[in-house]
């Protein structure tokens, strides 16, 4: 099984004050790919907390998404997997964003380099 462990982070998430941060991601793909991505964000309940991040490619076409049902105040930075992620045939390169529910998708942009 192939791992890559971080991509490129494009934007410093230190200059978004109140956004979801993309701390880390690492993918596995030995058919369909798995992502674990970790996000920091200053969750403060229902009303403002990191709500989503998606797979994306490069061109922009959503691959899938996770969604997140509930605030992690107590548990900062967090982590979550999500898996069945197919890539089309001749992408090499995605890009990982995450919103919260009251700033909506944050300015940072995570790109990762997949396996194979």
């Amino acid at each position: 099984m192939k791992h890559l462990l971080t991509g490129l982070l494009l934007l410093s998430p230190a200059c978004f004050a109140g956004e979801v941060s993309i701390v880390e991601v690492r993918v596995e793909c030995p058919s369909s790919c798995t992502f674990s991505v970790t996000l920091e964000h200053a969750d403060e309940g229902w009303h403002h907390y990191a709500d989503k991040w998606d797979v994306v490619t490069l061109a922009g076409k959503l691959l899938k998404s996770r969604v997140l049902h509930h605030p992690h105040e107590n548990e900062q930075p967090f982590t979550r997997s999500l898996s069945g992620v197919l890539i089309p045939q001749g992408v090499s390169q995605v890009k990982i964003r995450a919103r919260d529910s009251k700033h909506g998708y944050s300015k940072q942009e995570f790109i990762v380099d997949l396996p194979g």
